[in-house]
């Protein structure tokens, strides 16, 4: 029998038919609820003409709403694609371009960015809204679009969705990240690939219905693939937790506490926030029994702040980017905690089903602690590459040399590692390329380049990462301008914001007559971090 992630809810509902599956901002949805407005909306999706295959957009703030769209469009065959509700109109549009999106999941309050998708160049036909918002006169959407409403999708039979089809190399969703080139790249995902890595968790951290598990990475971001699927396959209880409150820490602590969450999983900027301003001492936490980690390097003054003012969960590192989810995982143990200590921990081993190893210059393993390489990742947890590009995709995922007996494909993930004393854990060293990590977002800071290059003043820039305990890098950008009108830091953030997210947008602004180069005429990028 084929296993596919939306048979997760399917069989989840069939056991726990009145039990909380999703909370949001103090309401219910039940499993049963939930299964039949998935059925309901896989329906009208296959109304709309998606098969299986097909990519389907959704652009939603976290929701019920959300979670909907993800399992209606897996149950319609289809693959689903997230859409940053904070991102500018530009990127999405090259993104349902991409990948030739023709369907898109939204709500009645989105319509008029949406509208800046056909401005921009889109190939949608279909706009499904899962709201009960009407749309209003003068949104200024094509005419050639249809727009269905949730009267739509409610007058649909809950039934059961029959079988498309889908089997578990088919992609069940595609995350858009940070290029180099200046466009995103999306990182194709099939169903048995996140299977690896959902099996794993649910195994490893013992997930059971009676867990309630906050849901606050956005689904964009794969720190979310845990929140859901892990949690939906146990029957336990997703606490979604909108974005206007996920950025104000003692209402995230708050809601711990009120939601008796059992298990988080949150990027360290997040967990610093709360410990630096969510008054953790004064809340109830005592039915947190697991802290996850991942995403950025965690400085270990505030993973022993952590661990000193909530003692009792177990607290553990997840290490992997989005071209294999998590890849290894380490336990914090209390001598990694020790005062005299002042690296970070360990990245850690291998999950179950995985292999990774590290690459040295000379293309052979590293074998013992000291020698560095480029870590790489094998197993069924690999990614299918990126979707519509060959070029990116024959760099990062590469034939495995060191398997002689058959073509085995592994990712190189460009992180440099190398073993702990004891020859078993890897530490992350750095990073080898332009890549970033800052509040938890893998950033290509070319990518930012490319949209300050975007503006007709700006002659040059460069962009480098200025490390910050709390964030794990504040972006500073360095900007020579043609003189022919007079730009003030505000005029190039408010331009940056139309090509890249909010969390890519410069902090730091410094102008320059010129930029240093190398002997090759490069931009001196090692020199302007000395200096930033």
């Amino acid at each position: 029998m084929t296993y596919l992630l939306h048979h997760l809810l399917t069989e989840s509902a069939a056991r726990f038919p009145d039990k909380e599956a999703l909370r949001f901002q103090g309401t219910a949805v039940t499993y049963q609820e939930l299964d039949q407005y998935t059925n309901q909306t896989a329906r009208v999706l296959q109304e709309a003409g998606v098969t299986r295959g097909d990519r389907v957009g959704f652009f939603l703030n976290k929701s019920p709403a959300s979670v909907v769209s993800i399992f209606g469009i897996m149950k319609a065959g289809g693959a689903y694609v997230p859409l940053d509700p904070a991102a500018p109109a530009k990127r999405h549009a090259y993104i349902t371009r991409n990948c030739q999106i023709e369907v898109l999941l939204t709500s009645s309050d989105k319509l008029p960015v949406v509208t800046q998708f056909f401005e921009a160049g889109t190939p949608l036909t279909h706009i499904i809204l899962l709201d009960e918002g009407a749309v209003g006169e003068g949104i200024g959407l094509p005419e050639s679009v249809r727009v269905l409403s949730w009267a739509d999708i409610e007058a649909e039979s809950a039934d059961t969705v029959p079988d498309v089809g889908t089997i578990e190399t088919d992609l069940a969703y595609i995350l858009y990240t940070s290029g180099s080139t200046g466009d995103p790249k999306g990182v194709m995902i099939a169903h048995r690939t996140i299977f690896t890595f959902v099996n794993w968790a649910f195994e490893r951290f013992q997930v059971t219905a009676d867990d309630r598990v906050t849901s606050h990475a956005p689904f964009h971001f794969d720190l979310s693939t845990f929140d859901l699927y892990v949690t939906i396959k146990a029957g336990g209880t997703v606490v979604l937790v909108p974005e206007k409150l996920s950025v104000f820490p003692i209402q995230v602590v708050r809601l711990l506490q009120n939601e008796r969450i059992t298990l988080i999983y949150m990027v360290p900027s997040i967990l610093t926030m709360m410990i630096n301003y969510g008054r953790l001492a004064d809340h109830d936490l005592s039915n947190l029994r697991t802290v996850l980690f991942a995403g950025e390097v965690f400085p270990i003054k505030y993973l022993r702040q952590l661990v000193e003012l909530i003692p009792h969960p177990e607290f553990f590192n997840l290490y992997g980017p989005t071209e294999t989810n998590v890849c290894t995982y380490y336990h914090v143990q209390p001598h990694d905690l020790e005062a005299s200590r002042t690296e970070p921990v360990p990245i850690g081993v291998a999950c179950d089903n995985m292999e990774v190893f590290a690459i040295n210059e000379d293309r052979e393993r590293v074998t013992g602690p000291g020698e560095e390489g480029e870590l790489w990742v094998r197993g069924s947890c690999v990614a299918q590459g990126y979707w519509g590009d060959e070029e990116k995709t024959a760099k990062g995922f590469v034939l495995n040399v060191h398997n002689p007996h058959y073509r085995e494909m592994a990712y190189k993930t460009g992180d440099i590692v190398t073993l702990d004393e004891d020859g078993k854990n890897w530490r992350l060293i750095g990073r080898r390329d332009h890549m970033i990590k800052s509040r938890g977002y893998r950033i290509e800071l070319g990518e930012i380049e490319s949209a300050l290059y975007s503006h007709p003043h700006i002659v040059e820039a460069a962009v480098i990462p200025i490390p910050d305990d709390i964030v794990g890098n504040r972006i500073k950008a360095f900007i020579v301008t043609d003189k022919a009108v007079e730009l003030e830091a505000k005029d190039i953030k408010t331009h940056a914001i139309q090509y890249v997210p909010n969390y890519m947008v410069p902090e730091i602004i410094e102008f320059r007559d010129r930029l240093p180069k190398t002997s090759s005429g490069k931009v001196n990028r090692t020199l302007l971090a000395q200096e930033g």
